[in-house]
């Protein structure tokens, strides 16, 4: 059972939502806000493991409320799931940085909605590559986003699993690309994330980009 907090200060969509969530089997509504601070409140009351975040809310953003959330949640801190109205939304890369676990379109499917709760709940990256690079790609040029990570601990497999990684390739792909088992590809990649003090493959995506591990445009694996 996937336990879920749903966020968005539209009444209607909040509501739309919670009765999709109730209807389905799998998944158990375990609180509902209407803004950031709330949200804020609410996972620290109903510890979810799953939160729909909406990004423009009145008063404290859901960027904003999802800083505070996974900087006040014990472990394991809840996978926060941004949804957004358009792909593309500036918002969502902040979300991104500030540790969400991926996003979800706001005119995406039933379907398509509970496949994305229970992938990020399952630990598992929300969106295709192609989607998680044009996303990065388009917002790493800003100049906010230039500030170089800390890659010089991390090993040469480390780093290169990274790269790999930003490129867009699965773990299944960058086993195959390197001859190891896809187990050790993510054990790789959690110990680049641990050494970076990073809580999901977006942020690793999104360190790649900023560290200049990977560019805009460069060349594909």
């Amino acid at each position: 059972m996937i336990r879920v907090l749903v966020v968005d200060d539209q009444f209607l969509i909040r509501a739309g939502l919670v009765g999709l969530l109730r209807a389905a089997p799998g998944f158990e509504v375990v609180g509902e806000a209407g803004d950031g601070a709330e949200a804020v409140h609410q996972a620290a009351a109903t510890r979810p493991d799953v939160i729909l975040m909406d990004v423009r809310m009145p008063g404290m953003t859901g960027i904003e409320a999802t800083g505070r959330i996974l900087a006040e949640a014990p472990e394991p801190a809840p996978r926060i799931l941004i949804l957004t109205t358009f792909d593309l939304d500036e918002y969502v890369y902040d979300a991104l940085r500030a540790g969400a676990a991926g996003f979800l379109l706001k005119d995406s499917g039933p379907e398509r909605l509970l496949a994305a709760i229970a992938a990020v709940g399952g630990g598992d990256g929300l969106f295709a590559p192609s989607v998680t690079r044009r996303l990065i790609e388009a917002f790493a040029r800003r100049p906010e986003a230039g500030a170089a990570a800390e890659l010089g601990t991390l090993t040469a497999r480390e780093t290169e699993v990274l790269r790999l990684t930003a490129c867009g390739l699965s773990n299944l792909e960058i086993a195959d690309r390197l001859f190891i088992s896809e187990a050790t590809v993510k054990t790789h990649l959690n110990r680049a994330m641990s050494k970076l003090d990073l809580d999901s493959r977006a942020q690793a995506v999104v360190v790649a980009y900023e560290s200049g591990l990977v560019t805009p445009g460069g060349p594909r694996p």
